[in-house]
Formats: C-alpha cells, structure tokens, sequence
C-alpha cells in the first residue's frame, strides 16, 4: 500500500490570469478528481474495452512515480520516453509530472544522428525505451544517459546503457511518495516536445502546465466540456497526443485511446469508445468522407469534431456523419490563436482570434501588410506562461522566434474584411512560378477535390526555364486508379493556370509521412521528378493564360 500527502491549498498567486494550481497542474488535478469524482470514468482503451476511473488512474499514477521516485528520480528532472502509445506511457507521462519531474518524449521514428541530439539536448539520465527501439542507442551518443527502464519486451541481451524491465522497476512500488521540494506551479516546466526535425534538428519545446492548459483548455475550446470523450489516436510524443489527455484531465472529463487512425475501423473505434470529440488532421476526414456510405452510420456518439485543415466538404462531412465542425490553427509552441464558429460556410477559414490572444499578420520588416495581402503570423497572449516557454538550450532559436515581443510562427496568412484568417503556406513550402506566388496548401485543397485521390502534395522542382515548376505527388483513394490527364482536365477548371501542376507523380498506398501524420515534403522535394513521374509537357498539354478581347 502506498499513501499521498495532502496538496497545498495555500493561493500561489493573485494575478487572475493564472488559474489554481488544483485547475492546471497534473499533481493537484490529479488529487482533486480522485477526491470529489473517484468513479467517473477518466481513460477508456479501445482495444480491450478497459476502464480506469479517476480513483484508479490515480492509484497507478502514485505507484509509477514512487517506481520513478526509487529509481532516482527527483524534482525538476528530465525523462526520456522514446516509445509508442501504451498504457505504460501514459503511466509514465502522468507520473512524471506528479512527482514534479519532466516529461521528454521522443518521435518513435527517430534514428542516428537526430537521435544523439535530441538526447544530448534533453540532459536526460533515464530513459523509459520500448523494448523494440532500444538497439538504436547502440553506437550513438547517450551524452547524459545512465540507465533505461524498457518497456513492452525484455531488456536486451546487450543493452546500450545498465536496463531493467518496466514490471521489475515500476510496477511492484509500495511505500510512501517522498515529499516534492517545493509546490508545482503553473509555470513549472512539464514537458519538453521536440518539433518533427522533418528539415533540421529537432527544436525541443519547453512546455509549461499553463502553456498546455492554455493550447486546448476549456478557456481556449470552450465547445469541449467536462462531458466529453475525447479521442487520441495521435502519437504521444506529438502535443495532438499528450497536450489533449492533459487537457481533458484539466476538465475533469475522459480521454479514450486508440492506437492509431485507420480509416477501415474508425467509427468501431468512436462507438466503442463512447468518443464525442475527436480531431481530424490533414487527410483523415478526406479518408472518411470517400468511404463508401453504410447504414447507420450517421448513429455514433461523436457530437464534434476538429478538422485541420477545413475541408471543402466539411458541411456534407458534418450532414452525413452527424457532427459539429470546427477549425483552429495552431502549432506546439502557442496555444490555439485562431479558432472558428461552429460548422464554418467561408471556404477555407480557419477562423477569427480568440480572446486572450493578439494576431497580426507582418512583411519581412515586422510591419502590418494590408488586408487581403499575405503576410507572416505573429502572436502573443495576455496570459503569462500562455505561450511556449522557449526552445530548450537554443536561446539563438528561441530569440530569433520571439523577436519584437511577438512570436513568429514561420506561416503564411491572408485576412478578409471580417476578420477570418486563411492559411496560405509555410513560409518555406511556398512555391513561384514564372513570376507568381503559389500556395501548395491550395494546390493540395484543389487536388484532393478529385473524387479519385485520397491525400496530395504539392512541392516546388527546378524548371529549365526560370524559378520553379509544380510537382503534385498524389494517392488514390484504395481500389481507384487514376489518369494524371484527366487529373489535369479536372484542375483547369478549378484554378489558375499558373498553379496547375506540370508533373504529377502518383504514389500508391499512401504518402511518406511522419509518425504524427506530417506529409514529409523534404522527401518529396528530394526526389523531385523520379523516372515514374508523369510530365504534361512531354504529351503535349499546354496550361497557359486566357486571351482577352475588347470590342472597340
């Protein structure tokens, strides 16, 4: 048996954009749940149909941190957890922050050199390993690195580092916690979440309670409520997987978790689950929607969904299935800047400025550009501790993103009269063409139209003439072939000549991505026009601008 001491109850500030530590901070929300709603159901798994009510979600949280607390973990601490979504991890994450200590995931796909620097970045001792990802420590850099604690499997015949299992470290822990040094505060660091490192080295987050609280609490997603369940089915490295659970637990609501998104058995998942909210990035809710439709499929729990970004089918979505949409725009180092209406009609929008936040959209001087004239988006919140706490030892990064006092987000926007953001690119995706501007996000939007392609990317290769060329890398939908002229038929139609793609290279079975769903477009720019691209020019199909007449 193990025993908790009592949270301090003493007010920690009185500043009133800081809420509570017993509203914010995992440790004190933790016990005040377990105190005031023992049975209400707080984490649902999908593949066994198991429950833990927040009674016992709070038992397996105290007796992994007093495992944590015996193998040498203390307050203020950095943990490595470099593994897939489990119950394990989940014990880990919400461990770790109990007994003060931080939580460091790393992308599951990560290897080699982009491995070695995001351990020596996150000055690590312990690091939590699945079983079947512990060979890549072997030959690399562990910098900081003792020991691991390996999960899933056995400890390997030849570890990197001294290992135990997670059953002989973790789960037979009896005893008392030890008393943490000092109360946990909002502005407490929680997490550490490296950035998808798809063109660079990974940029580690640093994360506070208040800034998670803030991404998606109900301040920020007023429309998700202490009611809801809310679906993960994103890895919880990826702040779509872990900043969600916390989130939901700041409600005093459930979270329900589901190993991975799978078109074939999504709707099993949500009505097994008891899901009402879920979030739908990139391609996933075209997945849906070109599914043949079925009986009854309108009869699911879901009551809402997020989709990034808002697909042009979002109404005939929101009818068939039964769901209210919303949009948002964020990213791991703000807090959900822009959020839209219910069911928005503006093509495109990812919606207006949230209160507590100030947007502006900037040239390369840092000055306002007109309305309806791309620019950079900038932000900031009235909220201290709102935003991202920096990038963990890169104060280069860290001063270069905040210059001016405004964070500078790296994306590309356009606002209309009413106030409604667009997205148009990342900075860096944007492509010219013989003098004009394209937005692959556009080109992509146009694209995935076609009834026949399930996701696209649109990505800039050299042109022999001058700037660039558009490359469109495309997927069909599963069972459907795809004829790249009738492809370009389709698109004339739908948009500027000079954004209709010049080569089309069809990749079945879908695009190469990151284990967070990320399209890696540095791949596909890579390998820019490969031997099995198609290119309209050499079959003698010509795009070019409208002759106009005027009749004197």
């Amino acid at each position: 048996m193990f025993h908790v001491a009592k949270s301090p109850d003493s007010p920690h500030t009185t500043d009133p954009r800081i809420p509570d530590r017993d509203r914010v901070v995992t440790r004190y929300l933790l016990d005040r749940h377990a105190s005031e709603q023992p049975d209400k159901i707080a984490v649902k798994f999908d593949d066994s149909g198991e429950e833990w009510s927040y009674a016992q979600f709070h038992r397996h949280v105290v007796q992994t941190g007093i495992g944590l607390q015996a193998e040498g973990v203390v307050q203020g601490d950095h943990v490595l957890v470099f593994a897939p979504n489990s119950r394990e991890q989940l014990r880990v994450f919400f461990a770790l922050n109990y007994i003060g200590a931080v939580y460091v995931p790393i992308n599951t796909a990560y290897k080699g050199r982009l491995l070695e620097h995001v351990i020596g970045v996150s000055d690590a001792k312990l690091a939590v390993v699945d079983a079947s990802l512990a060979d890549r420590l072997d030959g690399i850099g562990l910098h900081k690195l003792e020991r691991m604690v390996i999960v899933g499997g056995p400890v390997p015949q030849a570890p990197a580092l001294p290992a135990i299992t997670y059953a002989d470290a973790l789960l037979p822990a009896t005893g008392t916690l030890a008393p943490l040094d000092r109360p946990v505060e909002p502005w407490d660091s929680m997490a550490i979440i490296y950035t998808s490192g798809t063109t660079g080295p990974s940029k580690g987050v640093l994360a506070s309670y208040l800034h998670l609280f803030t991404n998606a609490g109900p301040e920020s997603w007023p429309f998700v409520t202490s009611d809801d369940r809310y679906l993960i089915n994103a890895p919880m490295f990826h702040i779509g997987g872990m900043g969600p659970m916390f989130c939901m637990v700041a409600r005093g609501a459930s979270f329900a978790m589901v190993d991975r998104f799978d078109t074939a058995t999504y709707w099993n998942s949500v009505r097994n689950t008891g899901s009402t909210v879920a979030f739908l990035l990139g391609v996933m809710a075209t997945f849906l929607e070109k599914q043949a439709a079925e009986d009854g499929e309108g009869d699911n729990p879901l009551r809402l969904v997020l989709m990034v970004p808002l697909a042009a089918n979002s109404e005939s979505f929101a009818n068939r299935f039964g769901v209210e949409v919303y949009t948002i725009f964020n990213m791991t180092e703000i807090s959900t800047p822009i959020v839209s209406d219910p069911n928005p009609t503006v093509r495109g929008t990812c919606g207006k400025p949230r209160a507590g936040v100030e947007v502006r959209l900037v040239d390369d001087n840092d000055c306002e550009v007109p309305e309806g004239t791309v620019g950079e988006m900038l932000v900031r919140t009235d909220r201290p501790w709102g935003m991202m706490s920096g990038y963990y030892k890169n104060p280069e990064a860290t001063a270069k993103a905040w210059r001016n006092g405004w964070f500078h987000t790296g994306d590309a926007f356009t606002r209309d009269a009413d106030g409604n953001f667009f997205f148009v690119d990342r900075m860096k995706d944007a492509i010219r063409r013989r003098g004009e501007n394209i937005s692959s996000f556009e080109v992509e939007a146009e694209v995935c139209a076609h009834p026949d392609i399930a996701e696209a990317a649109a990505v800039a290769v050299p042109s022999e003439l001058s700037e660039d060329d558009v490359l469109i890398c495309v997927a069909p939908v599963e069972g459907r072939t795809l004829d790249p002229a009738e492809l370009i038929g389709f698109l004339k139609e739908r948009m500027a000549y000079f954004m209709v793609p010049r080569y089309v290279r069809i990749i079945a079975g879908g695009l190469p991505k990151t284990p967070s769903a990320k399209v890696l477009k540095h791949e596909l720019r890579a390998e820019g026009v490969t031997a099995d691209t198609w290119d309209r020019e050499q079959v003698g199909i010509q795009v070019k601008s409208e002759r106009f007449s005027r009749n004197a």
